[in-house]
């Protein structure tokens, strides 16, 4: 059985300390699915993915963690490019993806939905922009109604909306397909503002989900069911950077329902253990530069 992952695929451009420019592979999806195989998670990866040479460095790395990748259409677009910049390791993103591979994906491109596919994870900037935001909820619209089970992380970035008020509706419609969404408490702010973040989450549940996930950085995370209300400290790490760390947290609470079968009808052991799992995975993420998300040893 499989987890295929949908979105965005970009390079990051990383500062160094003297100034010089790293480029490492990112996209909240991409971040997500290589997280996912590096837990052992059999995963697939579905997005536009240009023949230029920043397409070998989004690859490789998934090849590595063993993500399949044939879902991917190539296309002779450039690469999506992120220009990240590095404030008290907090990072703040200006996006370059005009007429890029991912920007452009278009329903024509859409790979079937694999048989064996065990849950779907969407969500970033991959819905923000057309035609790709069309391109990917449609998709999900279909995976859901087939009773594939979705997993959302809008991980909002507000300078990537081109059309807040048709963004705002998408994510409404989503947020009732999915069985199982992640917020961060920026991202409840944004959709909510002067709210408080977990009535935010609460008012997503009451949608649909069975489980609304509230991470709050240093704060720890929240898991809401409409039984239980669950809380888990974040794990202790010296902060290299934050980049990852999210995408880190939904592969490690993703990876951990799949693991115990309790995806369809989560208790509470079940949740305690997911949340145990995916705030160890953000905080080792968060320890080193880039997203770099741990191999299943490391756990």
């Amino acid at each position: 059985m499989t987890v295929l992952c949908m979105g965005e695929a970009l390079v990051d451009l990383v500062p160094r300390p003297d100034g010089s420019i790293r480029p490492l592979p990112g996209g909240g999806a991409w971040n997500t699915a290589l997280a996912l195989g590096r837990l052992g998670v059999a995963t697939s990866f579905a997005w536009p993915i240009s023949r230029d040479a920043y397409g070998a460095l989004l690859l490789g790395p998934l090849a590595a963690a063993g993500v399949e990748t044939s879902l991917c259409p190539r296309s002779d677009r450039p690469t999506a490019l992120a220009r990240i910049d590095l404030n008290s390791s907090d990072a703040s993103y200006r996006f370059d993806y005009e007429n890029s591979a991912g920007r452009m994906f278009a329903p024509a491109q859409l790979p079937p939905l694999p048989p064996d596919c065990r849950a779907l994870l969407i969500g970033g900037i991959s819905l923000a922009a057309e035609p790709c935001g069309s391109t990917v909820e449609r998709f999900a619209t279909s995976a859901a109604r087939r009773g594939v089970p979705l997993m959302l992380d809008p991980n909002i970035r507000p300078q990537a909306i081109h059309d807040e008020p048709k963004y705002r509706a998408r994510l409404d419609r989503l947020f009732a397909l999915s069985h199982l969404v992640k917020l961060s408490a920026e991202d409840a702010v944004w959709l909510a503002p002067g709210m408080a973040p977990e009535e935010t989450a609460r008012r997503i549940l009451a949608r649909g989900p069975g489980i609304v996930v509230l991470t709050c950085g240093a704060q720890g995370a929240l898991a809401l069911t409409r039984q239980h209300r669950l809380y888990a400290a974040a794990v202790p790490a010296t902060v290299a950077d934050s980049i990852g760390a999210g995408d880190s947290f939904n592969a490690g609470f993703l990876a951990s329902l799949l693991h115990s079968n309790a995806l369809d009808a989560p208790d509470s052991a079940a949740v305690t253990a997911a949340l145990a799992l995916a705030t160890k995975a953000a905080a080792i993420t968060v320890s080193r530069p880039g997203a770099d998300p741990p191999w299943a040893d490391e756990l």
